[in-house]
C-alpha cells in the first residue's frame, strides 16, 4: 500500500500557496495525503466579519484559550466551513487535486468524549468551575471509513470539531493532536506539523536557531503557546512509530528548518545513525523521507551527496579515477513498527534488511581515509525489495566503479561471494465458458495447475539446482471465457543460462497459454581471490576472525549490476542475521554492529590503499 501522510496546515499556512505545491509533490511520488486543517486565523476572521466576540478564558497557569459554551460550536463549524476549508479546496483544486474536504464531526469520522470541568480565573482573579466548555480529545476514528476516502480522493481534509461520542453534537478538538490520533488510528508512515516558524526554536528572538532533534520530554523546554500542543501531538503520534517532524515557516520543503522527533535515544553516539534510519518508514516506494535525511546527515559532515533522478542516495568522496562503491539500499518490506531498543539490541523494520549495512557504509564514508587517485561512493537504492529494481538498475546504467560491496546481511564474520539469480513467469491460462459437469470440462484453475507442474519441471530438468515456488495465484470469469493466472518464481544458480531457461519455457507452453517473462536476472558469483574479497580476508585476519564465505540462495542488487558490468568484482557484507530478514523479529546487536563497521572500515582502506599504490 503506498504510504500515508498526514500534515496538519494552520489556517495561517493555508494562505500561503506554496504548500499546496508541496501537498501536489507528495501525491505525484504516489503517497496517500490525509491533511487536517487547523482554524486559529479563519475563526479570527469570522468572527471579525460577523461582528463577534471571540469568548477566551483564563487558566490558572497563565494560558488563555478559547471557550466553547454550546452556543459558540455552530459558529465554530461555520468559521471552518465558511473561511478555512474553501481556502484548502480552492489551493487543491488549483493543482488540479481531487479531494474530500470536511469538517470531522460533521461526517462522525472522528469523535471525542467532553474534557472535564476546567477551572478558570475571573476578571477579579478567583477561581471558578467552567462546565459548558464543548471540548474534547480526539479517541474515536472511523479508519475504515477514512481508507476508503483515501483510496477515491488525491487528498483527504478534515477539521475540527469532531463528533461527541455520547450523540450531544459535536465538541472542538485541537487540530495537532488530531492529526496525532489519525496518524496513530491509520499507522501513518509520515506526520508533519506544519507551523509559521523554522520548527521549535532555542531562541524565540533567533529565526535561525531551530532545534533539529528532539526526543519525547525535551520538546517542552522549547515550546511556548500554541508551540505546546504541537510538541504534546508529536510526541502522541510516536507511540506507533511514525516519522514526525514541526517544519515551517509554512512549508514542509526545507528539512534544515525542521524540528524532527525521535521515539528513543540509542544507547551510544555511534549507534546514532542506525537508530535514526531505522526510525523513519521507507517500505519499497516511500524511500525519500529516508533519502533526504541521510542527505542532510551527509552535507553536515561536508560529504558530496545528492538524490539521483531514480530517488537513489548517492554520496561521494575523492575525485580519482580508481573507485570503490558501497551500494546499499533504503527500502524495505511491510510494515514499519516502532523502533526500540531491548539492552544492546535494536529492533525494528529494516535493522538488518538492510539499514544496518547502509548505516555502516555511510559512517565508513564519513571516516574513510580517501587517497588521492581513488573515490568512494555510498549508494542508497531504492525498490531493491520489489521487482522493479529501480535504484539499481538506475545506477547499472549512469554510473561506474572498480569494484562494489553490496549491502545486504551476511553476519559481521561472513563475507558473500555471490547470489542466484531470478527467473519469474506470468503465466496466464483461458478456457471457454461453460457448465464445469460438462464432458471433458477443464477448468481454467486445473489448466493453470497443470500448465505450471509442466513449465516447473521443464526449467529444472535444465536447472536441478534451481528452488521453485509459485507465489501467486488468481482467476477471474466473464461471459465468454474463464481465466487463471499464476506466478511461478525460480531461484537459479550461478552459471544456469538464462537464454536456455527462456527457450525451454517457450518450447513447453501450451496453445492457449499466454506466459510473461516478469524477471530474468541471471546468477552471479566469484571467487576468493578478487580484489575486494582479498581486501575482506586482510581485514578478518588483523581482527582474529575465522571468515565464512557462502553463496545466498537470495538475490540481490549485485545481480541486477552483473548484468551489464562484466568484468566487476563484487561482493555483499553487511552486519546482522539474514534468517531475520521480513520477519517481524527483525533485530540487530550493537557488538554485531561495530564489528561489522570495523571489518568494512578496514576492508575499504585495504582496497583504497592498493587502488592508490597502482595508480601510482
Amino acid at each position: 500500500m503506498s504510504p500515508l501522510y498526514v500534515i496538519k496546515i494552520g489556517s495561517a499556512t493555508l494562505e500561503h500557496e506554496s504548500v499546496f505545491g508541496e501537498l501536489a509533490e507528495l501525491v505525484a511520488r504516489g503517497a496517500r495525503v490525509l491533511v487536517v486543517a487547523g482554524g486559529a486565523a479563519g475563526i479570527e476572521r469570522h468572527y471579525r466579519e460577523t461582528g463577534r466576540r471571540v469568548p477566551t478564558l483564563s487558566l490558572a497557569n497563565g494560558e488563555r484559550v478559547r471557550h466553547c459554551p454550546p452556543e459558540e460550536v455552530p459558529h465554530l463549524v461555520d468559521a471552518y466551513e465558511q473561511v478555512t476549508l474553501p481556502l484548502v479546496t480552492a489551493g487543491l483544486e488549483h493543482h488540479g487535486l481531487t479531494s474530500f474536504v470536511s469538517v470531522a464531526g460533521r461526517s462522525g469520522l472522528a469523535g471525542a468524549d467532553t474534557n472535564r470541568p476546567v477551572r478558570a480565573l475571573t476578571p477579579t482573579g478567583r477561581t471558578r468551575v467552567v462546565r459548558d466548555h464543548r471540548v474534547g480529545v480526539p479517541n474515536r476514528v472511523d479508519t475504515a471509513r477514512i481508507t476508503t476516502l483515501l483510496e477515491a480522493f488525491d487528498v483527504v481534509c478534515l477539521s475540527p470539531p469532531v463528533a461527541d461520542n455520547a450523540g450531544g453534537g459535536m465538541l472542538n478538538a485541537d487540530a495537532d493532536v488530531l492529526a496525532a490520533v489519525l496518524s496513530n488510528a491509520l499507522g501513518a508512515d509520515h506526520l508533519r506539523l506544519v507551523t509559521g516558524t523554522r520548527g521549535l526554536l532555542r531562541d524565540a528572538d533567533d529565526p535561525a536557531s531551530t532545534v533539529h532533534d528532539l526526543h519525547p520530554g525535551e520538546g517542552d523546554a522549547f515550546a511556548h503557546g500554541r508551540m505546546r500542543q504541537k510538541v504534546r501531538a508529536a510526541e502522541m503520534a510516536l507511540d506507533e512509530g511514525a516519522d514526525v517532524a514541526v517544519t515551517g515557516p509554512h512549508t514542509m520543503a526545507d528539512p534544515t528548518a525542521w524540528s524532527r522527533f525521535w521515539r528513543l535515544p540509542e544507547p551510544g553516539d555511534d549507534l546514532r545513525l542506525l537508530t535514526r534510519a531505522a526510525s523513519i518508514p521507507s517500505v519499497s516506494g516511500d524511500e525519500h523521507e529516508l533519502a533526504v535525511y541521510l542527505r542532510t546527515w551527509c552535507h553536515g559532515r561536508d560529504i558530496d551527496a545528492h538524490i539521483d533522478g531514480a530517488g537513489n542516495l548517492v554520496a561521494e568522496r575523492g575525485r580519482g579515477e580508481r573507485a570503490l562503491m558501497l551500494l546499499g539500499h533504503m527500502d524495505t518490506v511491510p510494515h514499519h513498527w516502532p523502533v526500540h531498543w531491548q539492552g544492546e539490541e535494536l529492533s525494528g523494520r529494516g535493522t538488518v534488511d538492510a539499514k544496518g549495512s547502509l548505516a555502516c557504509f555511510l559512517e565508513v564514508l564519513a571516516s574513510a581515509r580517501v587517497p588521492e587517485g581513488t573515490r568512494l561512493t555510498v549508494v542508497g537504492a531504492v525498490e531493491e525489495e520489489i521487482s522493479t529494481s529501480r535504484g539499481a538498475f538506475h545506477v547499472r546504467d549512469h554510473q561506474r566503479a572498480d569494484a562494489v560491496v553490496i549491502g545486504e546481511p551476511s553476519g559481521s564474520r561472513t563475507l558473500t561471494l555471490g547470489y542466484f539469480g531470478l527467473f519469474k513467469l506470468g503465466v496466464t491460462v483461458t478456457v471457454p465458458a461453460g457448465h464445469s459437469a460438462g464432458a471433458d470440462a477443464l477448468s481454467a484453475p486445473d489448466k493453470l495447475i497443470s500448465t505450471l507442474s509442466e513449465l516447473r519441471e521443464a526449467v529444472l530438468a535444465q536447472a536441478p539446482d534451481a528452488l521453485s515456488a509459485i507465489i501467486d495465484v488468481g482467476n477471474s470469469s466473464g461471459l465468454a471465457s474463464h481465466s487463471a493466472r499464476g506466478v511461478l518464481n525460480f531461484r537459479v544458480p550461478p552459471g544456469a543460462d538464462i537464454e536456455t531457461l527462456l527457450k525451454t519455457v517457450v518450447d513447453h507452453t501450451p496453445d492457449g497459454v499466454d506466459v510473461q517473462v516478469l524477471r530474468s536476472t541471471p546468477g552471479r558469483s566469484g571467487g576468493r581471490t578478487s580484489p575486494p574479497a582479498k581486501a575482506f580476508g586482510r581485514s578478518f585476519a588483523h581482527l582474529g576472525i575465522r571468515p565464512r564465505h557462502v553463496v545466498k540462495k537470495g538475490t540481490s542488487d549485485m545481480n541486477t549490476l552483473a548484468t551489464t558490468w562484466d568484468g566487476v568484482p563484487m561482493v555483499a557484507f553487511g552486519p546482522g542475521d539474514s534468517s531475520l530478514d521480513h520477519t517481524d523479529t527483525e533485530r540487530i546487536g550493537a557488538d554485531e554492529y561495530r564489528r561489522a563497521r570495523e571489518v568494512l572500515s578496514l576492508a575499504v582502506a585495504n582496497w583504497l590503499g592498493r587502488a592508490a599504490e597502482e595508480e601510482r
